[in-house]
């Protein structure tokens, strides 16, 4: 007799190849909440849904971030950020993917939320002296370019070294554990769900890892009820994050 296992105890097998120590350690600085990336300002809709009672428990939390990464990360998210990888110094074809994923990001609050973001991660990045981030974040701050965050990340993470599997890898488990990190401060899980639905986060990431590489042209995402729910969120009365 088989027992199911809990998606996040599911295990996702991983390439025998031994892994550089210092690309990982680059990675995990890269992806860790310590890294001043200006994610904690964002919910992505998700105060909103807790306000509204959508979003009550962990599982129904489960059900929302598995939404944001395979509806709209690895849709939508994911094509810009390669794109804009794969662009390298070319900061006039990055500035047309940035473009693009503008044009593309149809409610004004999610795509000044990403604006936001990516103007934060350039900041970071041009301090450091990431190789083309302070000429990129010069075009932005001229308004010759939006400065999306997936885009940014796709310029900064290859600026500092990363492949575009790992860049990849970085930005998805960024975003979950920003979320995950906004459902600890609006009290909605405790930290062992947190860590139990990162697992879970985890085998959906790879999944989405697997799929093929969307064009940007082809970039899609849907997640109606967060993005409802990020519009509606700057009427509330009380608010802890941005969107």
């Amino acid at each position: 007799m088989s027992v199911s296992r809990p998606i996040w105890m599911t295990a996702v097998s991983v390439s025998s190849k031994p892994e550089d120590p210092a690309a990982l350690l680059l990675a995990l600085q890269h992806g860790d909440s310590f890294f001043p990336s200006g994610a904690v300002a964002f919910s992505m809709g998700l105060e909103t849904l807790l306000h509204d009672a959508q979003v009550r428990d962990a599982a129904e939390l489960g059900r929302f971030l598995e939404g944001q990464l395979c509806e709209r990360w690895a849709t939508a998210d994911r094509a810009f950020l390669a794109a804009a990888h794969q662009a390298g110094t070319d900061l006039d074809a990055l500035a047309a993917v940035d473009r693009l994923q503008d044009a593309m990001t149809l409610p004004r609050e999610l795509r000044e939320g990403s604006r936001r973001a990516g103007a934060a991660v350039l900041s970071v990045h041009a301090k450091l002296q990431t190789p083309h981030a302070a000429a990129y974040r010069a075009l932005v701050r001229g308004g010759d370019a939006p400065g999306h965050l997936a885009t940014v990340q796709g310029l900064v993470l290859r600026g500092v070294g990363l492949t575009l599997d790992q860049a990849l890898a970085v930005s998805a488990h960024g975003l979950a554990v920003a979320l995950l990190a906004a459902a600890l401060r609006l009290g909605l899980i405790g930290h062992l769900d947190g860590q139990r639905l990162l697992g879970a986060a985890r085998a959906w990431i790879v999944a989405a890892l697997r799929t093929p590489l969307p064009a940007p042209e082809q970039a899609h995402s849907y997640t109606p009820l967060a993005d409802v729910a990020i519009m509606r969120h700057e009427s509330q009365d009380e608010r802890l994050f941005a969107n």
